[in-house]
């Protein structure tokens, strides 16, 4: 039976995992900032952009959504690291010749993943969003123009029975072109509203109609027709609806995302696949913590001759190709070729499986 009481050896591998984890996470981000300052400090400067809005509301923002997507590269890494330089002091052989095992020793492994699980997770469905919020209107006022994109061809259901149909939507002037509203009963159509654009009126959170046309249909030759130059209609579709896009889902914590993606399936909307591949992905890259920490253990606990430089080399190609798998298997999902769930797991069942293999055959 495993001694679960902690030890004096768990804390010191405990306190070098962690160390060493935000050490390489923090060396890693501060490069990765000065390449993005040099990259962007053109727009700064022709935008005037404020210094303390730059260091506050983008960079200060910036950094927890850096930790989260290098997290797996950092765990990985610092797992061979530091196992590798046990191993070449002949600390690990010390420790198993000492009567404690190999299953005994992956406990402060698998405890310090469990941390960086529990703060990873954490980020992930609350904290990167709201500043993934306020990064993003950052960008939008001194990067890019959210004003240059126009919106085509948006189907909506907007409630049962209720579909709305957009030609094209400006953000420049917040108008929704060649409008149309229908409400379908019993499979029939019962009224359909057209109009030539519908402005966004914030005084009522509603929308104005220009050169609008109402026919409200009947099952024999009595329909209603009715027009006119304006109409001011108050339905279940707001502007930040023409407004989202693919960055949008990322700003939105957990319950709000999960709201989305129930509006997202009544409406119809063909994006609730990015949406989905969101939510699964803030849990699924979590939990690579403990399936890359099994399998750096696995690979560097030997003393090999050549030093610790080989297992740091294996342990950045195998961190990237799961990077690399996690991004790529979210193909799948737009191909239709797996569900969301499936497919953003499938890079965390194949490498535990690999993980698991490691594990067994690694020197115990």
């Amino acid at each position: 039976m495993i001694d679960l009481r902690p030890k004096i050896l768990d804390r010191y591998i405990v306190k070098k995992f962690i160390l060493t984890f935000f050490i390489a996470m923090l060396f890693i981000i501060g490069i990765i900032i000065i390449f993005d300052i040099s990259e962007h400090i053109d727009d700064f400067v022709s935008k005037q952009a404020p210094l303390k809005a730059v260091i506050l509301d983008f960079y200060l923002n910036y950094i927890p959504y850096f930790m989260n997507m290098f997290s797996p590269l950092f765990v990985f890494i610092t797992v061979i690291f530091f196992t590798s330089k046990m191993a070449a002091n002949t600390e690990i052989v010390a420790i198993l010749s000492c009567g404690v095992s190999f299953h005994r020793m992956m406990l402060p492994y698998l405890f310090s993943a469990l941390l960086i699980f529990s703060v990873s997770l954490t980020l992930n469905h609350y904290v990167i969003p709201r500043a993934n919020a306020k990064r993003i209107e950052f960008e939008y006022k001194y990067i890019k123009d959210p004003n240059a994109n126009y919106n085509r061809n948006i189907h909506y259901q907007i409630a049962p029975g209720e579909f709305a149909y957009v030609e094209s939507f400006s953000n420049w002037n917040n108008t929704a072109y060649k409008f149309t509203l229908e409400t379908v009963k019993d499979n029939r159509i019962v009224s359909k509203i057209s109009a030539e654009s519908a402005v966004w009126d914030t005084t009522f959170c509603g929308w104005r109609l220009k050169k609008y046309f109402i026919r409200e249909y009947s099952e024999g030759l009595g329909d209603k027709i009715r027009s006119g130059a304006q109409l001011d209609t108050v339905i279940s579709l707001t502007i930040s609806d023409f407004k989202r896009n693919k960055k949008t889902v990322t700003t939105l914590p957990k319950k709000e995302l999960d709201e989305f993606i129930a509006t997202q399936r009544m409406r119809g909307d063909a994006s609730v696949n990015q949406s989905l591949i969101e939510r699964h992905t803030r849990t699924a890259l979590p939990f690579s913590a403990f399936i890359l920490t099994i399998m750096g253990v696995a690979l560097s606990s030997k003393k090999k001759r050549g030093g610790i430089g080989w297992n740091i080399g294996i342990g950045i190609a195998l961190a990237f190709t799961y990077i690399l798998f996690l991004r790529f298997s979210e193909m799948f999902v737009y191909t239709g070729t797996l569900p969301p769930g499936l497919a953003l797991w499938l890079p965390n069942i194949i490498y535990a499986v690999i993980a698991v293999f490691l594990y067994r055959i690694a020197p115990k």
